[in-house]
């Protein structure tokens, strides 16, 4: 199931409706909230995709709250195979803040870009978004094939696609892994 949540209504319901600007912690805090309250009436397997689009800046105590804080709910004890979220509308003016706090938090997420291509941002290594770049232009891949078209051995490449997984930028099917991004936003894992 693909459930969307634009942030600036949920900004505007939030906090204000004549706001457009994610600053303050107060106010990421209060952002992240409403969009925690949208996301617990979703059930199972879910992809939600969040939409900056409408969003004009975005500061470092905003992208900790509504980006990290969120993605940090998930990690921390994720139902299984629940929550994965894909970022879009992100612009150059967010860019800065969401790369620092996942830095930070050594988190990473999946941005759809304005070109329609998703890209995996932040604490990955070039192995990890090898393999991500590998699942998301080809499709769903055992592990097997990742580490054949990587040149890794069995173990290396499950220890990387389990790390892909766990960090929810990768989703584990019964016959393989999928990267979060375009594939899953068709609705079509292949």
């Amino acid at each position: 199931m693909i459930h969307r949540i634009d942030v600036s209504d949920a900004l505007r319901r939030s906090v204000c409706e004549l706001y457009s600007d994610l600053v303050t912690r107060p106010t990421g805090a209060a952002v992240r909230r409403a969009i925690e309250e949208q996301l617990a009436l979703v059930d199972g397997r879910t992809l939600t995709v969040i939409d900056f689009s409408q969003v004009g800046l975005l500061d470092f105590s905003c992208a900790d709250e509504v980006v990290a804080k969120l993605l940090l709910r998930y990690a921390a004890e994720p139902p299984p195979d629940d929550g994965y979220f894909l970022f879009r509308g992100v612009r150059e003016v967010h860019f800065d803040a969401i790369e620092a706090v996942l830095e930070r938090h050594q988190l990473a997420l999946v941005i759809l870009g304005d070109d329609g291509a998703a890209q995996l941002v932040g604490a990955v290594d070039e192995l990890e978004r090898a393999a991500w770049g590998l699942l998301e232009r080809d499709g769903r891949r055992a592990p097997a094939q990742v580490a054949a078209a990587l040149g890794l051995d069995l173990a290396d490449a499950a220890a990387v696609l389990d790390g892909l997984c766990r960090r929810r930028v990768a989703l584990r099917l019964a016959d393989g892994v999928v990267a979060v991004g375009l594939t899953l936003l068709a609705g079509r894992p292949q």
